[in-house]
């Protein structure tokens, strides 16, 4: 995983520097890439953290995993690469021994690579399988398996949940009626018969969003680590999220201004009972988006939006 954008087989990391900069990385240091993709980040982060850095790096994904271990043949004896969701990030470190930790980075959503294979089923541009899933060797529903076997009630609620999309009962109808459908180019030709072509962004868009969370199980996966994210890090540790689309930020934004306050109580209750105590301090109270000049070189770094904290 990792939302980063390549130009022909050169590897561009989503706001590089920033990154560098927000986990403040020094030499000596040890950090986790949780979503370590094609190994830009986790490479700047070894680069920056030399002689002495060390970083362990997750992803479900087995074709990440073999081109981050490429990527990083140069920082040998360094770094630590698991094939495993970040869903277990706190049981992952410890068996590492990698707690505590000076700082931990969440590059959430598709690589380019991910997109641009076929035969993975992520994208429409091809024609390929629905199958979406950021680990095809493990079993689990694939999109298609959605797509051929759930209700229109269930398909409906996925794709306005995952995908917040208006249209939602529409395109469930259209899509059990159109059953079966077996590829991406038939899934987004069903979509744009309901939706129509308007603006510049596919109206399959947000439907293929919406399966592929669904079938990885991202936003739940998320919401469990980061609360491990902040049991690992160390006092003065920085947390540093990237994510790409609204539900993501909307998840990341209410974790750490809740974990910025000493209590979440409701605002009618006037003596404090939840005994909760802050764990972080904000960096940032707003989003850090690309530049133009990032934007124009990697259209894909377009929707990003980064949020830091501090380990308290």
């Amino acid at each position: 995983m990792g939302s980063s954008g390549y130009l022909g087989d050169t590897h561009i990391p989503v706001l590089f520097q920033v990154v560098l900069d927000s986990l403040r990385v020094r030499p000596g240091g040890r950090y986790i890439d949780a979503t370590v993709g094609g190994g830009g980040h986790a490479a700047g982060i070894l680069a920056a953290s030399s002689p002495d850095g060390r970083l362990l790096g997750l992803d479900r994904d087995p074709a990440a995993i073999e081109r981050a271990q490429d990527r990083l043949s140069p920082y040998a004896g360094r770094w630590v690469l698991v094939q495993r969701s970040y869903e277990y990030l706190e049981e992952i470190a410890g068996g590492q021994r990698w707690i505590p930790v000076d700082g931990i980075l969440f590059d959430l959503g598709l690589s380019s690579l991910q997109l641009a294979d076929p035969a993975r089923g992520f994208a429409f541009m091809q024609d390929g399988p629905l199958d979406m899933r950021f680990d095809p060797t493990q079993g689990g529903p694939t999109a298609a398996t959605l797509v051929n076997q759930f209700s229109v009630q269930e398909l409906a609620t996925i794709l306005y949940r995952y995908g917040e999309e208006r249209r939602a009962r529409r395109i469930a109808e259209a899509i059990v009626a159109a059953r079966p459908i077996d590829t991406t180019a038939e899934l987004a030709a069903v979509v744009e018969q309901v939706s129509g072509r308007r603006g510049r962004i596919h109206p399959a868009t947000r439907t293929f969003q919406a399966l592929r969370i669904a079938v990885n199980n991202e936003l739940d996966a998320l919401e469990a680590a980061l609360p491990q994210a902040v049991n690992i890090l160390s006092p003065g540790g920085r947390l540093t999220v990237i994510s790409f689309h609204s539900l993501e930020d909307r998840l990341v934004k209410r974790f750490l201004r809740r974990e910025s306050r000493d209590c979440v109580c409701p605002p009618e209750v006037l003596v404090c009972g939840c005994g909760h105590r802050a764990t972080l301090r904000l960096i940032t109270r707003k989003p850090v988006m690309p530049t133009a000049e990032e934007t124009a070189a990697n259209p894909r770094a377009r929707s990003a939006r980064l949020r830091v904290a501090e380990r308290l």
